[in-house]
């Protein structure tokens, strides 16, 4: 816990509002923050036991401001396993977010479609995961401060958010689909025999990212509202080699569109109250004995 609210406390000294909303920003979609009415941005190297984003397209900032009336904080560049990061690593951020007063989660991502009927470009709102990547954030000494041993994961996103992002969708025109996630750790792409086990498991679309920062979310007892845009087809009978480029050329496209979304979801919140659901605001010289264990960047390999 130390080592999550000395970050806590270097973010509030920019002097920024305390932030409803904490808002996640994947491969290909940092054009949101530009929709944001800065206040502070800092760069993660620059705030203690971040970890410094290595993925093309991440500029690695946290930006602080407001997004549609509604005080936000956002991460401008993710972290993943196969960037040599622990999971704890990972989530550090988020758990950051909480603690600075942010007591829901909005998370983008790219990811690939393997439901046949979808497209590139398309935007799916996600109603479930699957986590394939071994391995939680939660493992190790539990953080009490922060939320229970064995946190329920029943409804991992918020219904209403979903319902919130489907109406103001409808409202802009926007197509959006609704479907299941499933996070493998990367780096490489799957394979054809892969791909037929993900579908026939359940999913309708994988990635590498969004089920760590969930799990961290839903810990601390906050809403989530997860949007990914699919930015290749994964068809096993019909499968081209992967174009990074493309992929992220196919999300930038699509950034238009997911900000509407966000931002609309975001501006019915401006009217509900902000709910702090059991956590103090940082203070100085608290620590948990059982530590917060994200580690330094630094001591850890980066791929």
């Amino acid at each position: 816990m130390d080592r999550i609210r000395e970050a806590a406390l270097a973010v509030q000294s920019r002097g920024a509002a305390a932030p409803r909303v904490g808002i996640i920003l994947g491969t290909g979609l940092g054009g949101l923050a530009d929709a944001i009415e800065v206040d502070a941005a800092i760069d993660y190297e620059d705030l203690p036991h971040f970890p410094v984003s290595t993925v093309m397209s991440h500029q690695g900032k946290l930006i602080l401001g407001t997004l549609s009336g509604v005080p936000v904080v956002a991460m401008q560049g993710r972290f993943h396993r196969y960037e040599g990061y622990s999971h704890q690593q990972i989530v550090f951020p988020v758990r950051v977010m909480r603690l600075l007063g942010a007591d829901t989660l909005i998370v983008s991502a790219a990811c690939g479609g393997m439901n046949p009927l979808w497209s590139p470009g398309d935007l799916v709102v996600l109603d479930d995961h699957i986590n394939f990547m071994g391995d939680s954030p939660l493992i190790g000494p539990n953080l009490d401060e922060l939320g229970p041993r064995f946190p329920d994961m029943s409804v991992p996103y918020d219904r209403e958010l979903r319902d919130a992002a489907a109406a103001v969708a409808m409202e802009q025109r926007i197509a959006v689909r609704h479907g299941v996630y499933v996070a493998v750790p990367g780096p490489q792409l799957e394979t054809r025999a892969e791909y037929r086990m993900l579908r026939a498991m359940g999913a309708d679309v994988v990635g590498m990212s969004t089920v760590p920062e969930v799990i961290a979310a839903r810990h601390m007892d906050m809403r989530v509202l997860a949007i990914a845009v699919i930015t290749d087809q994964c068809l096993p009978d019909a499968l081209d080699e992967v174009d990074i480029e493309r992929i992220i050329a196919t999300a930038t496209a699509a950034g238009p569109k997911l900000t509407r979304v966000v931002a609309g979801v975001v501006s019915r919140m401006a009217d509900e109250p902000a709910v702090l659901r059991g956590l103090d605001t940082p203070a100085a010289g608290q620590a948990h004995p059982a530590g917060e264990g994200a580690g330094d960047p630094a001591s850890e390999p980066v791929s």
